[in-house]
């Protein structure tokens, strides 16, 4: 089936409160392609190996996470001018989702996670510019911080490490996606056993070890397919279109 692009885009402008939710990301059609669409891809990043592979699916539009364009342009040349020249060449329609696709409360990122694993009682979390982005609950019984990461890894692949500073079970667990560790101060302050994150910051060894809790890395990646797979399931019901999660996994 054939959907125009402008009923798609503005879809998800209303659904994920584009013009909402301050971001450094330029959420929203970023590069204009294809009028109408058939097939939409959806990944955690736009690069030059994500279009390539939306090309070869004959995709007219990709739906990312991280999208090119973050507090405006400088300039159009080198990479990014590569990057755009191909999405113009391929008519194909780019469209970005950052912090409105993190923290929705049906298609984001962070409760997706959180429902995967399990937690129960979900309340936001996570404060950043005045929203909180991320979601805590409870797993039914306490768990040790291998389970838990076992759980996360069996949800959303990838391998995970940690800082074991906490109760040898936790009950109480928070989950802020991708690089979501400056939430581990309110963490602590809420007295959360097991913190979920997606990539490390040096600083946070002896924030966790000293507010004695325990902190899993499960990779910046890793944890933001989720979000992206959920709004493409959400798609293909309301607008009849195909749909594909295009997997280009990072070492981060």
């Amino acid at each position: 089936m054939t959907v125009e692009r402008s009923a798609i885009v503005s879809h998800l402008n209303s659904i994920l409160s584009i013009s909402e939710i301050p971001d450094d990301s330029c959420n929203g059609l970023q590069v204009e392609g294809s009028g109408e669409i058939v097939t939409i891809g959806l990944a955690v990043d736009a690069c030059l190996a994500v279009f390539e592979k939306a090309a070869e699916n004959k995709c007219q539009m990709l739906v990312v996470h991280h999208g090119l364009i973050w507090r405006g342009l400088t300039s159009i040349r080198g990479m990014v001018k590569r990057q755009i020249e191909f999405l113009i060449r391929h008519n194909l329609n780019l469209y970005a989702a950052h912090l409105p696709l993190d923290l929705h409360a049906e298609f984001g990122n962070n409760i997706t996670l959180a429902k995967s694993i399990g937690l129960l009682d979900i309340k936001p979390f996570g404060a950043y510019k005045g929203r909180a982005i991320g979601f805590m609950g409870t797993v039914s019984h306490a768990l040790s911080i291998e389970e838990i990461g076992n759980n996360v890894q069996a949800a959303i692949g990838g391998t995970f490490s940690s800082l074991p500073f906490g109760k040898q079970n936790s009950k109480t667990i928070a989950v802020v996606s991708g690089g979501g560790s400056d939430a581990l101060p309110e963490a602590i302050e809420k007295g959360v056993d097991c913190f979920i994150t997606g990539e490390s910051d040096h600083r946070n060894h002896h924030l966790a070890l000293e507010g004695k809790i325990n902190v899993l890395y499960c990779g910046h990646y890793h944890t933001e397919t989720l979000g992206v797979k959920a709004l493409g399931a959400h798609l293909e019901k309301k607008f009849d279109v195909k749909t594909i999660f295009i997997d280009e996994p990072t070492l981060v």
